[in-house]
């Protein structure tokens, strides 16, 4: 019989049972994956075909009409798909920010005490966040970048050449209009979103904060900023986290525009080698690296902002 202060069996503790399932459904997972790869290659040797990645060392044989790294025709596939690859992230992280910017701004005007201002931030987010965001590329391309004037006779404003090559920005730098269409549609669709998640969070925040701020004699943009938005953030940044990872996933549209991303490039390569299975394990291993990289930043974050708070 065991004394009133005598350890209690490991397999009587709660630890252990959580461990033990853990490692029930980590072996479930194991299984079910090996299943699934045994199968997959029984049924590509019934077909003869075989499995492997030696086709990304041949050469590909075609163009990418936009790289941000070294590329021609001569190069491997492998290096096509690292070109898509470059070009999604480009437009991912450039538009995460913008995406940021335009939420955070519709979400603090859908609050404003002016009536105009509040109401066009209804509309905006009302209309775009309820109509298809490739209805929207198909806009911003067709009948926005292709219908400007041509590059001899550009449309300007503050410092930017608008014409229908693209976007000229100050110090030489140039964005086609494929980039630009997809860019300006995926920031603007998701800020829709974001904007409701910044509206409600500060809505999350105490109306006492509001009079402790005015108390102290702080301007509204200072006290929204100072005040009011660092405690939003425990609020904003896990619905936040979605958001980022559906932008990364609806970046995949490119397509529709004409932009070479990973999975422009990778349905060429596909084309051409008929690697389907290859091709397909390459684009969800690297758009699920790219989920976990952004979930994993936006986790780290939201733990600091935690801290801040207590």
């Amino acid at each position: 019989m065991n004394s009133p202060t005598s350890t209690p069996s490991i397999w009587r503790t709660v630890q252990f049972w959580r461990f033990v399932g853990q490692a029930i459904a980590v072996m479930c997972v194991i299984a079910l994956l090996s299943f699934l790869w045994i199968n997959l290659t029984r049924n590509l040797q019934r077909l003869g075909l075989g499995l492997g990645f030696g086709f990304l060392r041949s050469q590909a044989g075609f163009t990418i009409g936009e790289s941000l790294i070294p590329y021609q025709s001569s190069d491997t596939y492998g290096q096509a798909l690292l070109v898509g690859l470059v070009n999604s992230l480009s437009v991912i992280m450039t538009g995460i920010g913008l995406a940021t910017v335009i939420g955070l701004i519709a979400g603090i005007a859908r609050l404003s005490n002016n009536w105009l201002v509040r109401h066009l931030a209804l509309v905006y987010v009302e209309v775009l966040r309820n109509t298809p965001l490739l209805l929207q590329l198909f806009f911003w391309y067709f009948a926005v970048f292709l219908s400007l004037p041509k590059p001899d006779n550009p449309v300007r404003w503050l410092g930017f050449s608008f014409s229908n090559s693209g976007i000229a920005l100050p110090g030489g730098w140039r964005l086609t209009p494929e980039f630009s269409a997809l860019l300006l549609g995926l920031a603007i669709y998701t800020g829709t979103f974001i904007a409701e998640i910044v509206r409600g969070g500060i809505q999350s925040v105490p109306k006492g904060q509001w009079e402790a701020a005015r108390s102290l004699g702080l301007k509204s943009d200072l006290t929204m900023r100072l005040v009011i938005l660092p405690q939003a953030l425990r609020a904003i940044i896990p619905p936040l986290g979605n958001q980022y990872l559906n932008l990364a996933k609806n970046s995949s549209l490119a397509i529709a525009v004409g932009f070479p991303d990973l999975y422009a490039v990778a349905s060429t390569t596909f084309n051409q080698t008929g690697r389907a299975v290859e091709v397909m394990i390459l684009i969800s291993v690297a758009y699920l690296t790219i989920s976990l990289t952004i979930a994993l930043l936006l986790n780290l974050y939201n733990r600091r902002v935690q801290l801040v708070e207590r």
